[in-house]
């Protein structure tokens, strides 16, 4: 398998090593503002970044290589990705750019492009600028001295974007009495996601809100909603919030302390939609990943689940091309196409909170309605990434597996877009098989791909 440049959600790696190195993101830069420009008016690039430590290194290289190839650049600095998305849009720019590693560590970074309407870049078009960060010999088409870039800072963005995630909550509804836990993960939605919800009248218990470039994502956010659920109990809280490094990720705990996961998420909001009629279709978008019993939800509730890759920019991909209103991933990236061209936490947060004030019924009872297949994920290392079908020992293995499972289950194997994984998941209705299933076909990737 040959690997690609750009992962399954922009380039990421660790910082000062390969491809996450300032002279290497400095032509990611030329490439880009080249591959964008288009005519002789003024192109505008906007840039946010999470709260990494590293970002200032590559915000720096990528304002060089963008200004060099005839971009003006608008820096906003720590804003969360969804954020991007919209001022990219609204400010009518080129092109947006976020720096981040989403839910990865503060010694990893990455870079994330939107078009100018607010979508993240198709694999052919993040494929030709790739080959021109690769290529030694690439022949820069650089615009005449009088046309290079310049560079601002947009100081209303928060502002911007608070008012807009406002506007996707009912005018004539509050959240007075709604008493939340919010982790932000010491990441890009620090500041912005309190205020949205104290401004809508909640009270706010706030977590993971100091960062110090070095603590993003450490034991905490949406990797660790066990923090969350335990404060939620401890104050007696009516819902909690865990927010990832870039806020574009979203996973909840009700009530009880209970984590609630993207999938069950997603069933009570498209049951809320199909209800209302409001479920184009009637049809709900998520990945591969997405537990079985999502999709036997959808079937039996009249809808249907239309599945696509791993990554949050193929759901919306498919969602644009089918009409669809709602999607996601079971990691949480939740996307409500009405509002939003990509995965937003906070603005997931506000449809569910809208679900529970106008129903009037605590979390616990209105996330009942999905109960996940017992399901296994194994994580394997390994030396190199061979086509799954190209392994006969493998796929014999996979057949075997199968037919244990007999229709009541499925198996899945993927290779992570980011690492040198390989991830092996077995779905089923009994928990001690589909361990056992997922731990076997494991030991066989192992063997055979190291």
């Amino acid at each position: 398998m040959v690997k690609r440049f750009f992962g399954t959600d922009g380039l990421r790696g660790r910082v000062n090593e390969f491809p996450m190195l300032p002279e290497t993101v400095l032509r990611l830069g030329l490439a880009a503002g080249q591959y964008f420009r288009n005519g002789k008016k003024r192109h505008k690039v906007l840039i946010g970044k999470d709260t990494r430590i590293s970002g200032y290194i590559f915000e720096t290289a990528l304002t060089s290589g963008l200004c060099a190839a005839g971009m003006d650049v608008m820096l906003v600095g720590p804003m969360p990705t969804p954020a991007i998305s919209f001022l990219t849009r609204s400010m009518r720019c080129d092109l947006g750019v976020v720096i981040s590693a989403s839910h990865n560590p503060y010694y990893d970074n990455g870079i994330k492009f939107f078009d100018s309407q607010g979508y993240k870049l198709p694999d052919a078009v993040e494929d030709e600028i790739a080959d021109l960060v690769l290529d030694p010999c690439a022949d820069w088409d650089y615009p005449p001295q009088d046309r290079v870039g310049k560079t601002a800072r947009v100081v209303d963005s928060m502002g911007r974007y608070v008012v807009t995630l406002k506007h996707t909550f009912p005018a004539d509804r509050t959240l007075d009495g709604v008493k939340i836990v919010l982790d932000c993960a010491h990441g890009a939605t620090y500041r912005v996601a309190p205020m949205v919800l104290g401004e809508l009248g909640a009270e706010v218990v706030a977590m993971g809100v100091s960062p110090d470039g070095t603590n993003i994502n450490e034991g905490c956010g949406s990797l660790h909603p066990d923090k969350v659920a335990a404060r939620v109990v401890a104050e007696g809280a009516d819902i909690g919030l865990a927010l990832d490094g870039d806020g574009d990720r979203l996973i909840v705990v009700d009530e009880k302390g209970t984590v609630l996961d993207g999938d069950q998420i997603m069933a009570l909001c498209a049951l809320d939609k199909m209800e209302r009629g409001a479920l184009c279709g009637n049809l709900l978008v998520a990945t591969v990943m997405s537990n079985m019993a999502l999709e036997v939800f959808m079937r039996e509730h009249g809808g249907r689940l239309l599945r696509t890759p791993v990554g949050d920019r193929y759901v919306a991909e498919a969602m644009r091309r089918e009409g669809a209103v709602l999607g996601g991933e079971q990691s949480g990236h939740l996307i409500f196409s009405n509002y939003s061209t990509t995965g937003d936490g906070i603005l997931a947060a506000l449809q569910l909170l809208r679900i529970m004030i106008a129903r009037q019924r605590p979390l616990s009872e209105l996330a009942g309605l999905l109960t996940p297949y017992p399901q296994v994920l194994v994580n394997v290392p390994v030396a190199g990434k061979r086509a799954f079908e190209e392994l006969p020992e493998l796929m014999d293995a996979v057949a075997q597996a199968e037919a244990e499972l007999a229709g009541r289950g499925r198996v899945l194997l993927r290779y992570s877009g980011t690492e040198a994984k390989a991830r092996v998941m077995v779905e089923g209705q009994d928990t001690v098989q589909v361990r056992a299933l997922a731990d076997a076909l494991a030991e066989v990737v192992r063997r055979v791909l190291n």
